[in-house]
């Protein structure tokens, strides 16, 4: 069966291998606040460069905030330099962190310039290096999260295996495309399906177009990977884990309506306002509010309205006063590749 039930890492226990990717500039607090709702094997705070963290970079730290009950929780670094990795990855154990994800996957070229993310692809050497001071570093167990390659001629992820069981990782994090692709095209899971039959010791985790409960069912049939990641997947649906769990466990779909949607929004809303600037809600809004309000019929107008809004009491009002009960809402409709948000 695919879920499991406990699901161990290491010698942390989770409540599942159903887990919450780190996404850069989207899985702040109030994004995980919403996620752990639904009771995830695991949630990631977004991705943190290693070289910040050891100068104590305030906004870095920020990064990291996470409540009590968001346990248990991941923190994951970016970085491509050894002899200070150690010391991040410390500064995160003693910050309560139950993981550690060595991120070697991120495609931005504000990372990868320095080597950093998926620029660790083609230097597997320091990439090991790097991972076996992180790990060595903690008694936490450490994990790490890659693409299948910079590009289709030179897909590493088989290597990467063995590399990462000899640094002393506990499990793999493969997303199924390439560097060169970004966030476009479809995953290619088959790249997956290698990789945990490279696997002799180590986790395998699935990561790429995981969409809906469907998707996970099937990634799991198709790769046999130990464990799914969710990405893009939760955007707008934070109950797709709770969708994820009845599907695996053989009930019946639970459908949403639209007053679930609202209730959703609103209750992003009122953390969002709990945590950030005025400023930074009112940004975070439009965004979010388009999240949510893209699977519905005839909710273009509302969107839009949102966007412009000058206020956040107007906001709230919009959000209230829209007609709900006219609307539709069709899940298969955030089942694209179009957004470049997604986990690194």
């Amino acid at each position: 069966m695919p879920l499991k039930t406990p699901f161990k890492i290491g010698s942390l226990e989770l409540p599942s291998n159903v887990f919450c990717a780190p996404l850069a500039g989207c899985s702040d607090l109030p994004f995980r606040q919403m996620t752990t709702g639904y009771k995830p094997g695991l949630v990631y705070c977004e991705m943190v460069k290693i070289d910040a963290l050891i100068r104590h970079d305030p906004h870095t730290y920020r990064l990291l905030d996470y409540t009590r009950g968001m346990h248990p929780i991941g923190a994951q670094l970016c970085g491509s330099k050894p002899h200070i990795a150690k010391e991040a990855a410390k500064i995160v154990e003693d910050l309560g962190f139950d993981i550690i994800d060595f991120n070697c996957g991120c495609p931005v070229d504000k990372v990868t310039k320095d080597g950093s993310g998926s620029g660790m692809l083609k230097n597997l050497k320091l990439m090991g290096e790097t991972l076996s001071a992180i790990v060595s570093a903690v008694k936490i167990p450490v994990t790490i999260k890659i693409r299948a390659g910079w590009d289709e001629k030179s897909l590493v992820g088989p290597q990467v295996v063995k590399i990462a069981e000899e640094a002393g990782a506990k499990a793999i994090a493969i997303h199924g495309r390439t560097r060169e692709q970004a966030y476009k095209g479809s995953a290619n899971w088959g790249w997956i399906k290698e990789c945990k039959e490279a696997a002799s010791n180590i986790l395998v985790i699935g990561n790429g177009d995981l969409f809906n409960a469907e998707a996970v069912c099937k990634m799991f049939q198709e790769t046999g990977c130990d464990a799914v990641l969710l990405a893009r997947g939760t955007f707008g649906a934070p109950w797709i884990i709770e969708d994820v769990y009845r599907k695996l466990e053989g009930l019946e779909e639970k459908i949403r309506s639209p007053l679930d949607y609202k209730e959703a929004l609103l209750t992003h809303f009122d953390a969002i306002l709990n945590y950030h600037t005025p400023r930074k809600v009112m940004m975070d809004m439009r965004r979010v509010g388009c999240w949510y309000l893209k699977k519905g019929q005839g909710t273009k107008k509302l969107r839009e309205s949102l966007n412009r809004s000058a206020s956040l009491d107007e906001m709230r009002h919009l959000i209230l006063d829209y007609p709900w009960h006219e609307t539709q809402f069709i899940p298969s409709l955030s089942d694209d590749n179009s957004s470049e948000e997604e986990s690194c």
